[in-house]
């Protein structure tokens, strides 16, 4: 009858899930694409060190003193390697401290960066050599995680959470799309045949 409401059917399970799959699709793959974009890119300048000058090195040799009062039988480590730090702007953390009876060396590492110091406990005189790596190296050491910290880590963990979540949502989504339902599933296996072989013909 005219002027009556009509009353909304409730969805069924098979709507609702169709709605949670596409949802998910959606808003993570937005959620994941600066990380998709980030690893997928820098995934092929890894098998290209030598592109966008990603193997390009820059080297600096420098000397000075500290207080041989830091550098007595108990030596001031967190002093010591900060001090070092805000005297030569170094970055990284430091990876390595290793003390012995007449020398101290230092060892920062981050993404595509390395410090090298050695102090000599008797005079409180050092050397440093730094070699640092431009931004495209920089990205491939975040890549890999290398000398990133635990927290950086985890982002990657969780990127590549996210990623596999993304694709087994749109998998899943694939179910309710009748048309193409076959023919994605289909695709999908052939991908992942196409990916072993290749695994299995060109890895030695």
């Amino acid at each position: 009858m005219n002027g009556t409401k009509r009353l909304k059917r409730p969805r069924t399970l098979y709507q609702t899930s169709a709605a949670a799959f596409r949802w998910l699709h959606i808003y993570l793959s937005m959620l994941s694409f600066a990380a998709l974009m980030f690893f997928a890119f820098t995934g092929i300048t890894l098998n290209h060190p030598t592109w966008f000058g990603a193997a390009e090195q820059s080297m600096r040799d420098e000397a000075g003193q500290l207080s041989t009062e830091m550098l007595g039988p108990d030596v001031d480590r967190l002093l010591v390697a900060e001090q070092l730090r805000n005297s030569h702007h170094l970055r990284g953390q430091v990876t390595e401290f290793v003390i012995d009876e007449f020398e101290c060396m230092l060892v920062y590492k981050g993404p595509g960066y390395s410090a090298d110091v050695f102090v000599d406990r008797e005079s409180g005189s050092y050397t440093l050599t730094e070699i640092s790596s431009g931004p495209m190296a920089i990205m491939n050491d975040l890549h890999k995680g290398r000398d990133s910290g635990k927290q950086w880590a985890w982002v990657i963990d969780l990127s590549a959470g996210v990623m596999m979540l993304m694709s087994v949502a749109g998998f899943g989504l694939l179910f309710y799309l009748k048309k193409r339902r076959v023919s994605g599933v289909l695709t999908a296996v052939i991908g992942t045949i196409a990916f072993i072989a290749a695994w299995a013909i060109w890895v030695p």
